[in-house]
């Protein structure tokens, strides 16, 4: 992508063509932007969301199993992949993908579970930065170097952080695959699309679609949801109107991205796994869209939505979209294409999606968490990626029109760039919480796990066990030994025969 040549012809600039590229907003009121300066701001600002992520990661050595865990890890150590993907499949809830996964991390035992938090993290980073250079790409324009990265590391601490729970949206892997990191993988399956410009390159992009839409389907049913309701806005949204790639391409893809889906939730839906799982919670299509059931799900999303509308850290999206909008430079559309005269389209667009997403993510997931969906914080990062993109699109728009328009400039960017690092300060305190507790919690659980693994090398087959949780995280014998669910995965794990209950830590 050109990044430094590009000059907007529509408008004066107040910087020199060779230095246009590299200044963080041209075209402003008053003395050209020192390009030197400006990769310096630049620089510092990213320095900010670079920084939390690494805390977030280093925070990540202190994650042990716990929940699902206990029963995942034996199974993927005894019988490998075909023993976890039967596991799924046949038993728990027919996510074959979901599956590999576990066995990505699994197989590696409590370290895969430690190393999980920076493995998601980059590839969370890395997917949002693809799309947004793939994205300026595919609309002509151009960004100062560094303020792609800016806003696609900015954009990943918003949405792996700002969750009322952060240890089970991030770092708790059996949950994270299936809402944390599924949303961002369909994501990454947009960018060929954005980046093809020949007929091979649609072409792969076309298989790409076909491809992720099984994985996704056979992965997460919330994702699946989401990405069926995208997929019909942007077929309703009116291609012509929007900069890409032609109309029929654009169907092509759509419809290829929309099969996959329907194969992969097909595959998922007809198991003997989620028959099973609709069995256990009575989650049969009949009492999901009953008129009572459903009045809750839609009270409950309502909830939701005003603990997500009052997170004030979101506003750091939309200061970073701001900040997009104001150095970006070009565009195929010019000054009166059409998402400048109309840019209210996109915007409710996006603003449907959002809210009919959540919506139907909360009635399908309703029946399993019944009012607790309220509190499930993890189960909605399949629907809240699309919020942080929507704001941070929205904040590129505005940034576009006043930039347009000349409107203090300087002044906007001050601010859009001081509400941007109050978010990763805003970030950094909670996280740096719950990384004190996940510390307790890892020398509490070291400290069990040499006891029991030692008794077992002494021959013993059944153990005392003391529960040792994190963030509401489930442990056998929870509520003071009422709930005695993963007990047994415990024992297996260990290669016993059964533990028992114990308030003392060994």
């Amino acid at each position: 992508m050109d990044t430094g040549k590009t000059v907007d012809t529509a408008r004066p600039v107040a910087v020199r063509e060779g230095s246009a590229g590299r200044a963080l907003v041209a075209g402003g009121p008053g003395r050209p932007v020192t390009p030197r300066w400006a990769v310096v701001r630049t620089a510092a600002l990213t320095l900010f969301p670079l920084a939390l992520l690494g805390m977030a990661f280093w925070i990540g050595r202190l994650v042990r199993p716990g929940a699902d865990d206990w029963c995942f890890l034996p199974v993927v150590r005894d019988e490998g992949a075909p023993g976890m993907v039967a596991k799924f499949y046949l038993h728990d809830n027919g996510r074959v993908a979901n599956a590999l996964l576990v066995v990505g991390y699994g197989a590696f035992g409590v370290p895969g579970q430690q190393w999980y938090a920076l493995v998601s993290g980059v590839v969370v980073v890395g997917v949002l930065w693809a799309l947004t250079l793939a994205a300026l790409g595919r609309a002509g324009l151009s960004a100062p170097r560094g303020v792609p990265l800016l806003v696609a590391a900015t954009a990943a601490v918003i949405f792996l952080l700002a969750t009322p729970d952060t240890y089970k949206t991030f770092y708790w892997p059996a949950s994270s695959v299936s809402h944390t990191v599924s949303p961002v993988l369909a994501c990454a399956a947009v960018i060929p699309l954005l980046r093809a410009r020949s007929s091979r390159g649609r072409a792969l992009a076309v298989a790409v679609a076909l491809s992720a839409g099984i994985f996704i389907g056979t992965l997460s049913e919330e994702t699946s949801v989401v990405a069926c309701v995208v997929l019909c806005a942007v077929l309703l949204l009116g291609l012509r109107d929007v900069p890409g790639p032609g109309p029929v391409r654009t169907r092509i893809w759509c419809a290829a991205a929309f099969a996959g889906i329907v194969i992969g939730t097909a595959v998922l839906y007809s198991s003997p796994g989620a028959h099973a799982r609709r069995e256990q919670f009575g989650a049969d299509a009949g009492s999901m869209f009953g008129a009572e059931q459903l009045v809750a799900a839609l009270w409950a999303f309502g909830e939701i939505l005003a603990t997500v509308l009052t997170t004030w850290q979101y506003a750091g999206a939309l200061a970073v979209g701001v900040l997009l909008g104001l150095s970006a430079r070009g565009g195929q559309q010019g000054p009166d294409g059409p998402l400048v005269r109309r840019p209210l389209l996109p915007v409710l667009a996006g603003v449907l999606v959002f809210l009919v997403s959540g919506c139907l993510c909360t009635v399908i997931t309703y029946p399993v968490f019944g009012t607790g969906v309220v509190t499930a914080a993890r189960v909605w990062g399949d629907f809240l990626l699309v919020y942080v993109l929507l704001l941070t699109g929205v904040g590129a728009l505005l940034g576009r029109e006043l930039r347009a328009r000349r409107w203090g400039a300087r002044t906007v960017t001050a601010v859009a760039a001081a509400v941007s690092v109050l978010t990763c300060v805003g970030l950094a305190v909670p996280l740096f919480r719950l990384g004190t507790e996940m510390q307790v919690r890892a020398e509490r659980w070291d400290r069990q796990d040499r006891s029991l693994r030692d008794g077992a090398a002494r021959g013993a087959q059944v153990l005392p066990y003391t529960p040792v949780s994190v963030s509401r995280m489930l442990e056998p014998f929870g509520g003071h030994g009422r709930r005695v669910w993963p007990a047994q995965c415990v024992a297996e794990y260990y290669h016993l025969e059964k533990v028992t209950y114990s308030t003392r830590l060994p």
